[in-house]
């Protein structure tokens, strides 16, 4: 009998498993929300997973799914394992989705190379090259397919089914595999190429010239927020999902629960989207200690955020030094580790005064941001508290507004009020109708 965990569940593709194989619950649940391919074969047709050097990434959407079949008898007599993320048929699809999922294995190093085939070919390179790392050439005959290898040490190739025929296709994909990188001048090209990505990639969208903002609305509002789910109920197909989401809208973060964290790392890895979550959630209320525990465990899984929960208690008593020493002991464990801490008030039940008092502690102790609530608390985030805090921690310290923020309105309004980190579990509608 063999079992198929959820360890065992690739993040995209097919999987194949032995006839009869039983997959526990939180497989299943796994496999149906990274929509994975399950192929049951007999165990003696069941090989090893071949090293990534010998790997093709290999997807397509509608329009090529004929021909991805075909290239997949071609790779196989060629010695290399295909990694099909699918489609699996002629059901219509989405050309992204397929560029993404086959330039994400190349760009992580599960793949040596990737190949993507639409009707044209021209949208999947597109997509493919917004992906850091990968360099997608649209190639049409043998001698473009050599002249991308040679001279600009392509990685990905993509190819146009409605205008190629099996034959001309195979002859493309035989010459680039063929084809080796020639390295010398063309060198310094590539290594321009990569300098490019570099410098768009690490440019914050209020910086980048105003051609670039007013082109990219909804990525400038995407990358200010935490997408959020700290429901207890939360499961790992959610957290999946979450984490699908987060990557196609280029938010900030993910912020989950600690539990997840290990998930949330693995699903959003070769990604620009970063994981935070939780310590002393949602009260406050335990020992310092715990917090940092908290916090070391999820930085050593991979969080590079953390939200932790002022102790309200504290506050309200007058325990200053106390509530100024448990931030600082968290902040510590993040700044040693690359990470930020942020310093949630739970502003609904503090007056303006202690507001003001918690901003101040928090920047003292060395916090990054401060932040409004929990979204566990009598009410969420307001403009006036965002307004406040904005003014008592001046530019030097980020505010972040969460906590019933549901609207484009809503954003717009903690953002105006000086929000430059927006806390949401409604973050996909906020985008969507920041484009409409």
């Amino acid at each position: 009998m063999h079992w198929v965990t959820s360890e065992d569940v690739p993040r995209s593709g097919e999987m194949r498993v032995p006839l009869g194989a039983i997959f526990t619950p939180s497989a299943r649940e796994l496999a149906e929300a990274r929509a994975i391919r399950v192929v049951e074969l007999p165990a003696d047709q069941i090989s090893a997973a071949a090293p990534p050097d010998r790997t093709v990434a290999l997807g397509a959407d509608h329009g090529g799914f004929y021909l991805k079949e075909t290239l997949k008898a071609l790779l196989a007599s060629l010695g290399l394992e295909a990694h099909d993320v699918g489609v699996y048929d002629e059901k219509p699809a989405d050309y992204p989705d397929i560029a993404l999922k086959v330039a994400e294995l190349v760009a992580g190093g599960a793949a040596g190379c990737g190949i993507i085939i639409d009707g044209a070919g021209i949208g999947s390179c597109i997509a493919a090259n917004k992906v850091p790392g990968i360099r997608a050439a649209l190639c049409y005959d043998k001698a473009s397919a050599k002249n991308s290898r040679e001279h600009n040490d392509s990685n990905v190739l993509t190819l146009g089914a409605r205008l190629l025929t099996e034959s001309q296709a195979e002859d493309v994909v035989r010459t680039w595999l063929a084809t080796n990188f020639a390295g010398g001048r063309h060198s310094g090209r590539v290594d321009k190429i990569a300098g490019i990505e570099r410098r768009y990639a690490r440019v914050r969208i209020s910086s980048a010239p105003a051609a670039v903002r007013e082109a990219q609305p909804n990525a400038a509002i995407a990358g200010l927020i935490d997408h959020t789910l700290l429901r207890p109920e939360a499961t790992r197909a959610d957290i999946v999902k979450l984490c699908g989401e987060a990557r196609q809208y280029g938010f900030a973060t993910v912020c989950i629960n600690p539990y997840w964290v290990p998930l949330a790392v693995s699903e959003l890895e070769g990604s620009a989207v970063r994981v935070c979550t939780v310590a002393g959630f949602p009260l406050g209320a335990t020992s310092s200690q715990a917090k940092v525990g908290e916090a070391a465990v999820a930085l050593r899984a991979g969080a590079l955020e953390i939200d932790m929960v002022l102790n309200v208690g504290a506050l309200r008593s007058g325990d200053l030094d106390a509530v100024k020493l448990d931030i600082q002991a968290v902040a510590q464990a993040c700044h040693e580790a690359g990470a930020i801490v942020k310093v949630i008030l739970e502003t609904a039940l503090l007056e303006d005064e202690q507001k003001i008092a918690a901003c101040g502690l928090a920047q003292a102790a060395g916090a990054d941001f401060v932040k409004t609530s929990t979204g566990f608390g009598p009410a969420g985030a307001t403009a006036h508290d965002v307004a406040l805090m904005r003014a008592a921690v001046g530019p030097q310290m980020g505010v972040k507004a969460a906590g019933g923020i549901r609207t484009i309105e809503d954003f717009r309004a903690m953002a105006a009020a000086g929000a430059n980190r927006i806390g949401a579990s409604a973050s996909v509608k906020i985008v969507e109708a920041a484009g409409q």
